[in-house]
């Protein structure tokens, strides 16, 4: 018999396991009446959006496109790298410990604002949202604070260069966050850990600048 949902909506048969509105295993899962599921690559659905208050949701949608980059018409993840490359300006007169506090305050709230985003457009990982470039950015540049030449526009240009290589590339780890991590997770730490590659690269060609 064809099982259907409170409203009588038929489910659809299906080779899928069964997912959180699922009744039974092998049918397709049905969402209760009046909740709306958005198509996204791999089959994947995005649940109906958490409620947010008008304000809240604008507050997530700003932070998510770095105040307005992510709308850029042309490679959105390089204009939210080069806001991260900008804010690092004015953050490399913090303290190392006072940055890594304000870095890791960035991604934990890019995680929530690319969740609440994804979920109001019914996406995944969309191209508008580059709070995750801007993470990965600031880590990238780290390094110059220890090693010298956070003032100097040419090692900050190395460390831009250095995280897009890195989070176009997206090394193996990068690529598991990537495709395994749920919600805002997936979006924001697949380029963290880009940065943290960077950052790597950095590092060691600012020490070998040094030593010459």
């Amino acid at each position: 018999m064809t099982r259907k949902c409170g409203c009588g909506r038929p489910a659809a048969p299906s080779l899928s396991p069964a997912g959180p509105w699922s009744y039974a295993v092998g049918v397709r899962p049905v969402p209760p009446c009046g909740a709306s599921r958005s198509s996204v690559p791999r089959g994947r659905a995005i649940q109906s959006p958490v409620p947010q208050s008008p304000l809240s949701r604008a507050l997530a949608l700003a932070v998510a496109t770095g105040g307005g980059a992510g709308y850029a018409p042309v490679a959105p993840g390089t204009a939210g790298a080069a806001v991260g490359a900008a804010l690092f300006w004015p953050l490399a007169a913090l303290s190392l410990p006072l940055y890594a506090v304000t870095v890791t305050g960035v991604t934990f709230l890019g995680i929530w604002a690319a969740d609440v985003a994804d979920r109001s457009w019914g996406t995944k990982d969309d191209g508008r949202i580059v709070i995750d470039e801007i993470a990965g950015q600031l880590i990238a540049l780290a390094p110059l604070l220890v090693l010298g030449g956070s003032r100097s526009l040419g090692w900050i240009v190395t460390g831009f260069v250095a995280f897009r290589v890195f989070d176009v590339w997206k090394p193996g780890p990068a690529r598991w966050l990537e495709e395994n991590m749920p919600g805002g997770a997936g979006v924001v730490l697949d380029d963290v850990m880009a940065g943290g590659f960077a950052a790597a690269a950095v590092a060691a060609l600012r020490l070998a600048a040094r030593s010459l």
